[in-house]
């Protein structure tokens, strides 16, 4: 790579404009910013990787407040009583260098529960000069009283299209060349997470031998399923073949592979099935997303699956992805699924 930083750490955004997604959020913190009517409380919520603090920095550094009077507090470390009341003092002193003296309180919900009425304290009677950004992944943990008294913001997950429009561009200015399809699994291993997906990218550039990279070798790196065992899989879905379904998710297993991921990449395959089957002019579309095997196979399923693969097959997999976190065995939900549509 061309520089030793962590990629999240380098390619985080700086400005608004450099920002990817939460188009709402942003236009509402611009809008009062033009309006000279800055908040005294903010709260970020949503979860990990969706650019909560990013924005904060941003938002501080926008309102006019240097670098020297922006100051970031992880509760998790600084939870108590104790430490609260300290930047309930704190807070008294005037700005260094800028109008404003902003605090940045991340994953706010680790408070514990004598600090947040110290904390509901500052927060009603702030000194003019102060601005509380509280970041929270867990926003039902953060008592009422509290949230009351900020203008809060949901931060959405980044779909799996921004996360390969932000993989796209990482790469190009690595110096690296990415397959469309390596591009789009790196982006749904990610998991909307903005933060995952960079560490993920990270992960599969530093294994490259070369400045090409394959979805071979994004498997390879990320412990991503074999795309022939999905293949295999979403075969045997159509054969009812119980065997050859169960045989693709063991060696599946075996390697390592999480059950989500294999559905995720599973679900994704089928969607494509029904779009092509479905929707005009999609296939060019597709093309761009998948590597040339899997497009043989998504056209052919297409085709001559038309009573084996349809919209019941797909929803009962989409059934099997909600069961499997609860799931007690590796591979149980989608053996069930295969087995329910097989009629065994």
């Amino acid at each position: 790579m061309s520089s030793s930083l962590a990629l999240y750490t380098k390619y985080r955004p700086k400005t608004f404009e450099e920002v990817i997604g939460q188009e709402q959020t942003i236009k509402t913190l611009l809008g009062a910013i033009k309006a000279g009517s800055v908040g005294h409380a903010y709260l970020f919520s949503g979860s990990r990787g969706t650019g909560k603090t990013s924005i904060a920095r941003i938002f501080a550094r926008a309102i006019g407040a240097h670098n020297d009077d922006i100051y970031e507090i992880d509760a998790a470390s600084n939870r108590g009583i104790d430490d609260i009341r300290a930047l309930r003092d704190a807070v008294h002193t005037v700005p260094m260098h800028s109008p404003y003296k902003v605090y940045i309180i991340d994953e706010a919900h680790m408070l514990s529960h004598d600090a947040f009425p110290a904390l509901l304290k500052t927060l009603e009677e702030p000194p003019r000069h102060v601005v509380f950004i509280l970041a929270t992944t867990n926003e039902r943990k953060i008592p009422e009283t509290i949230v009351s008294r900020c203008q809060s913001f949901r931060f959405e997950k980044p779909s799996q299209a921004t996360l390969k429009v932000m993989v796209e561009r990482v790469v190009k200015q690595e110096g690296y060349i990415l397959e469309p399809a390596s591009a789009d699994l790196i982006a749904l291993l990610g998991d909307g997470s903005f933060r995952d997906t960079y560490g993920i990218l990270q992960k599969v550039i530093a294994a490259s031998s070369d400045k090409k990279i394959s979805q071979e070798e994004v498997e390879a790196a990320t412990g991503a399923p074999d795309s022939r065992l999905v293949n295999s899989f979403l075969r045997a879905v159509v054969a009812r073949d119980v065997e050859a379904g169960v045989t693709s998710l063991f060696g599946a297993v075996e390697h390592g592979v999480e059950e989500k991921v294999f559905l995720d990449l599973l679900l994704r395959k089928m969607r494509a099935v029904m779009m092509f089957r479905f929707v005009a002019g999609s296939a060019k579309r597709l093309a761009e997303d998948f590597p040339t095997e899997d497009m043989s196979l998504i056209e052919d399923l297409a085709k001559n699956a038309t009573h084996t693969l349809t919209s019941k097959e797909l929803a009962e997999f989409l059934r099997a992805y909600e069961s499997v976190r609860v799931a007690a065995v590796p591979g149980l939900a989608l053996e069930l699924a295969l087995l329910r549509i097989s009629g065994k």
